[in-house]
């Protein structure tokens, strides 16, 4: 059962070879016998896992009606609030908060029979690209584990690529499901933002965030985005858009398909070995019929600061409310200003307070002009590029990152070299694009990531054209060498 898709997995559930049970059982000792070396997880919800596959054991012998993920294991990167369940955002600041509520993806996931075995590491309050800024230590790449699997997601990247479970939630600010996805091996989709719902989703950026399935496949992310996706009255940026059977457009192929590759995405720092994977991943498309034609994002070079003067705002913003007074760490201290200073001292990492620090001074009186509010007309200019562009192609192609996964501790000490690891995913949650990473090679025996960016609300055509290059190639087949049986 270890690196067996969700599909797949669904198939041997309903023909009754395999139980919910032993399907669960065989994930829960997966992340046993590997877990200690990863570090993809945080929690591990063994009892009620198990409870709520010998439910579904039941239904399937009884053969009741089944919903579409009835006894599938997945795992929530922890960011994400469940309820009765410990969220920790990957901080000490959420020490001992255990949400009363679940997010509305973990209810929709659970009303479709998905079975949640624990909660993922990640990047401090998914501030970062390397899953080295967790306050419980860092989380290693299933393919060499003296590499980062990226950030924030790391956690459910590991895990998806390591076999420990077929699907995980992560989130994506800037590109922290697609770029840990490319780092690992497996396909990482980013929605369009406001097609799946934030309520329950602790905020960093909050016209940024949107959350997204990390899979084994293509067809197992077209499966959970169907599930999680929708228009949420508890969510006001949730759009109230329909939502497609993403499954039905995987097997209409490319031909006749337009494809623009991103001139300014292949210029300096861009590794060869990820250059030639991914003009290799597109001559593939051009094979099975897509027309691929060169076109320029002239606003490309500008994503990067936009976005860490715009992100960083909001995250100033929205963490002010940890302050030790209504939920987490307190630290004691003879009076109220104290308490709030030493909490937060104490509380958050050096990377969250790196960031709280910039976004303040962003919206600090004197600046506010002159960074955010010249941050926000750049951002609307790089939406109206890539609109311009996706006016006359169907998807745009480029790379996920510039390298591919680099050794723990490599850049921690360079905060600006971290945060190039994310220059080609950026710019795409700046234009509230959708966007999706599938394995396209290897470089020094790691993965590289292939990105194609789709546009808005048009999942479909994204999922159509990655189905097709991955069922045209052998990578997303391809195992990392950790005790995989």
């Amino acid at each position: 059962m270890i690196g067996h898709s969700a599909t797949e997995l669904l198939g041997q559930l309903r023909r009754l070879e395999i139980t919910p049970s032993e399907l669960v059982q065989a994930a829960l000792e997966r992340i046993d016998a590997v877990d200690g070396k990863v570090h993809a997880f945080l929690s591990v919800n063994r009892e009620s896992a198990m409870s709520a596959a010998h439910e579904w054991d039941g239904r399937y012998s009884r053969g009741d009606t089944i919903p579409p993920l009835a006894g599938i294991p997945i795992a929530l990167k922890d960011i994400i609030c469940t309820a009765g369940t410990p969220t920790t955002c990957g901080s000490r600041i959420l020490q001992g908060w255990v949400p009363p509520y679940d997010a509305t993806v973990v209810t929709r996931l659970k009303a479709a029979g998905a079975i949640i075995v624990g909660k993922t590491n990640l990047d401090e309050f998914a501030m970062g690209s390397s899953t080295e800024n967790s306050a419980f230590g860092p989380t290693r790449n299933p393919w060499d584990l003296d590499r980062v699997p990226g950030g924030s997601s790391g956690g459910s990247a590991a895990a998806v690529g390591a076999g420990m479970v077929p699907i995980a939630l992560g989130t994506d600010t800037g590109g922290s499901i697609r770029q840990p996805a490319g780092f690992t091996g497996v396909v990482g989709l980013k929605p369009t933002y406001g097609r799946v719902s934030r309520y329950g989703l602790v905020a960093f950026a909050s016209s940024l965030d949107q959350i997204g399935p990390l899979t084994r496949t293509v067809v197992d992310a077209a499966l959970v985005l169907g599930i999680i996706a929708g228009h949420d009255p508890c969510d006001s940026t949730a759009a109230n858009v329909p939502v497609p059977l993403y499954r039905d457009a995987l097997d209409q192929g490319v031909q006749g398909m337009r494809i623009g590759l991103a001139r300014e995405a292949f210029g300096d720092g861009l590794h060869e070995d990820v250059k030639d994977a991914v003009l290799k991943a597109t001559h593939v498309l051009e094979g099975l019929g897509a027309m691929v034609e060169e076109i320029s994002l002239p606003t490309l070079p500008y994503a990067l600061p936009t976005y860490y003067l715009l992100a960083t705002s909001e995250a100033s913003s929205n963490l002010a409310r940890y302050d030790g007074v209504q939920y987490g760490l307190r630290v004691a201290a003879d009076d109220i200003y104290a308490m709030f200073t030493r909490t937060r001292r104490d509380g958050f990492g050096p990377e969250v307070k790196r960031r709280i620090m910039l976004g303040t001074y962003a919206l600090s009186a004197g600046y506010y002009e002159g960074f955010f509010l010249k941050a926000q007309r750049v951002r609307t200019m790089i939406r109206r590029d890539f609109l311009r562009a996706l006016s006359s192609v169907d998807l745009l192609a480029m790379p996920v990152s510039p390298t591919v996964a680099f050794r723990v501790g490599e850049k921690v000490e360079d905060p600006l070299q971290m945060y190039l690891a994310d220059v080609y995913t950026i710019p795409v949650n700046l234009a509230g694009l959708p966007g999706i990473s599938i394995p396209c090679g290897f470089g020094q025996g790691l993965p590289i990531g292939f990105q194609l960016i789709g546009k808005p609300f048009d999942e479909s055509t994204l999922l159509r054209a990655a189905a097709a290059y991955e069922q045209a190639t052998p990578w997303g087949k391809q195992h990392p060498p950790l005790g995989w049986t």
